[in-house]
């Protein structure tokens, strides 16, 4: 069954770009943007087995709750999807790799004031809210986290570096890519691939069994 939903979820977020161009009803639209990260909530819920699974359901949840609330206004979706980086934060430090290489532990370092220089560089107005800041800090450290915890760097640390880029897009539409008619697919493309391959790592780092389990088996 689990794999019935993650399937439905893949068709909703990667077809939900194709409703830009259909005449269906807001709401309906509102809802197929938000089935995509649901579905991935519901998901990680049914594959939970403990704490840490639960972490990621209810970051899960955030996700698909700020991209439902962003109709609403951006700074309640900013605060929804903040939310969720604060869970991910938590879930990646209590699955700390236990070693880093000098390189990994380089890009996590500089992950972090790089995306925040970024972001406040790219919108034209300089004098934006401290939320956008704010936001870009969790955001960074979320994915600074992902990336020297133990879970899947080809999926789970990729998937949140996709999530970075695909929010300094969006700082970038207030500035020098303005206007540009393919920066909403670029966004949300991004977007749910990474949030896809976040609950693709994590679950799967979770459901491996310990050595000594295997041996008892």
């Amino acid at each position: 069954m689990s794999g019935l939903v993650l399937a439905l979820s893949v068709a909703a977020g990667l077809s939900y770009m194709a409703g830009w161009d259909w005449e269906i009803s807001h709401k309906a639209l509102l809802a197929w943007k938000g089935a995509g990260v649901g579905l991935l909530a519901v998901y990680a819920a049914m594959r939970a087995r403990g704490p840490d699974g639960w972490l990621l359901a209810a970051v899960m949840a955030c996700g698909a709750l700020g991209d439902v609330l962003l109709d609403v206004g951006t700074t309640v979706g900013a605060l929804a999807f903040l939310a969720g980086h604060l869970l991910a934060i938590v879930l990646y430090l209590r699955n700390r790799r236990r070693r880093l290489t000098l390189s990994q532990g380089l890009l996590a370092i500089v992950l972090v004031p790089a995306t925040v220089t970024i972001a406040y560089l790219l919108p034209d107005d300089r004098a934006g809210p401290p939320l956008g800041a704010l936001y870009a800090l969790g955001l960074a450290l979320m994915a600074a986290c992902a990336w020297i915890s133990r879970f899947p760097r080809l999926r789970t640390g990729l998937g949140a570096l996709l999530f970075v880029v695909s929010d300094l897009l969006i700082f970038a539409r207030e500035g020098p890519l303005h206007g540009q008619a393919w920066l909403g697919f670029g966004v949300w493309g991004l977007y749910y691939v990474g949030q896809l391959l976040i609950v693709l790592g994590v679950t799967q780092a979770l459901t491996i069994r310990s050595p000594a389990a295997t041996t008892r088996s």
